[in-house]
């Protein structure tokens, strides 16, 4: 398994995606996004799900916490069952969200990425993608790896995803 963890315009999917372009088997990528679209529309209307404030910060509540611990159990699942698994994720937690994941993956072969780039450059292609509160991607920088503990780090600051793919490629291999 291969987890990325980046702020919001990072590069993480794609990564995720020339990932699985360039690794010989294939592997399934899975990205807190699509969580958070398969959640129904209520939850972004409700304290106790996941609200994205004007600023660009993104708060959860404890109904989205519980559909995230089954999201993560279930993607561990497929991992122990023998899928190869790319998570593209975001840390808000840091740390404490690295320890969510390490304690659902116990038994899990995992590589953890960083992937880091300046902000000024992640609020850049966060305004060109026109699909993010502006702020997210400043805001998230550099909270998200704050105490997180990575096998290897990426910066696509000024490299490109398939570059950084090549990278995490060759600790795979």
């Amino acid at each position: 398994m291969i987890v990325l963890n980046g702020g919001s315009s990072s590069g993480k999917s794609g990564i995720a995606r020339c990932l699985q372009a360039v690794l010989p088997d294939p592997w399934l990528a899975f990205g807190v996004d699509t969580l958070i679209q398969a959640m129904p529309a209520s939850m972004s209307a409700s304290d106790a799900g996941i609200e994205f404030a004007p600023d660009g910060e993104v708060i959860v509540g404890p109904e989205f916490r519980t559909l995230e611990t089954a999201w993560i159990e279930g993607v561990a699942t497929m991992a122990r069952a023998g899928a190869r698994v790319i998570v593209d994720e975001v840390f808000l937690g840091g740390a404490a969200s690295q320890q969510r994941w390490q304690k659902a993956l116990g038994g899990v072969q995992v590589l953890w990425v960083g992937v880091r780039c300046e902000s000024a450059v992640a609020a850049a292609r966060e305004v060109a993608r026109g699909d993010r509160v502006t702020g997210m991607a400043a805001s998230q920088a550099d909270v998200v790896h704050r105490g997180v503990i990575y096998d290897l780090e990426v910066d696509t600051t000024r490299s490109e995803s398939m570059e950084c793919a090549r990278i995490i490629a060759d600790r795979i291999e």
